[in-house]
């Protein structure tokens, strides 16, 4: 998919933007089922440089200028620190605790987006980002579930970067002449570039890998990772802020499928409801409001286009 493929009206931009959060809902079956246990870092050092370097070689541009700072900024905000916290959080907290702290993230990008953008924030927009959170909680959130201040700060600080990445690369735009696949690179190298000293000095050397493991590594590096984060900063570049962070929930709803249908998991009335609930809030919010007597603005040739578990 380039810049300027073929989709027809917003409905086609929300349906394959949302290709990317259902991608990253598999991470977890991939990662249980198909990777060394116990190497959260290695997995998402992995998951970054590698992509990241694939994406440059096809794009075949470096930044130049501020964007050699403005791209390791983004690298570090959606990849080099949203990683590490994310795996921090998931790691101190039971998973479906860790999937309601990370499900506030749309409510950040709401305030992030008055201050930054001048988007200005509506009753619908905050009422979407709070049910789409209580359907996360329903989904995932078990009964007698421990709380960890640090993994509830790890998952609030990996919601608060991503929200702030996503928030950036809306603002700064991209460089004259740079394709998403450069922009893309540039932001997966420089987060898997910031991963690897940790990831060495905690874990140490790389496990070794069997066929199962290559396959699993090679699954989220092609798809879960390099075109994935494609498609979503193609998808942020055209949509609004809050409403390309609202698709968010469709992540931790394909876990929660993924779980019932391959790992016999319990899927019950209340995990059913939270489901209908976040997928309402999704559907909601991408329903631009207009003012009474106001015709739809006509949509730009070309818009600019900006550069983002999991």
């Amino acid at each position: 998919m380039s810049a300027s493929a073929p989709v027809s009206g917003k409905a086609g931009v929300v349906a394959v933007t949302a290709l990317a959060p259902i991608s990253w809902g598999t991470t977890y079956f991939v990662t249980t089922e198909f990777l060394p246990p116990d190497r959260p870092l290695f997995t998402a050092l992995t998951r970054a440089l590698p992509a990241g370097l694939l994406l440059l070689a096809a794009g075949r541009r470096l930044p130049r200028g501020v964007w050699w700072g403005r791209a390791a900024v983004l690298g570090a905000l959606n990849i080099g620190a949203f990683f590490p916290l994310l795996f921090l959080a998931a790691y101190r907290l039971p998973g479906g605790v860790a999937a309601v702290v990370g499900s506030v993230g749309p409510l950040f990008v709401v305030g992030l987006a008055a201050l930054l953008l001048g988007e200005r924030p509506t009753v619908r927009a905050v009422l979407t980002a709070v049910a789409a959170a209580l359907g996360v909680s329903l989904v995932v959130l078990k009964a007698g579930a421990a709380f960890d201040l640090v993994g509830v700060l790890a998952g609030l600080g990996s919601s608060a970067c991503m929200a702030t990445g996503t928030v950036l690369t809306k603002r700064w735009g991209r460089p004259a002449g740079v394709g998403l696949l450069a922009l893309t690179g540039w932001q997966l190298t420089a987060g898997g570039l910031l991963i690897a000293p940790v990831a060495l000095l905690v874990e140490g050397a790389p496990p070794a890998l069997d066929g199962r493991a290559v396959s699993g590594y090679l699954y989220l590096v092609l798809l879960n990772t390099a075109a994935a984060y494609w498609i979503w900063m193609w998808g942020v570049s055209r949509l609004t802020a809050t409403s390309v962070t609202l698709l968010g929930p469709l992540s931790p709803v394909t876990a929660a499928v993924i779980g019932w249908a391959a790992l016999g998991q319990a899927l019950g009335p209340v995990q059913l409801l939270g489901m209908a609930v976040a997928l309402s809030a999704t559907f909601l919010a991408q329903r631009a409001p207009r003012r009474p007597g106001t015709p739809p603005a006509p949509a730009p040739a070309e818009p600019a286009v900006t550069a983002a578990r999991r």
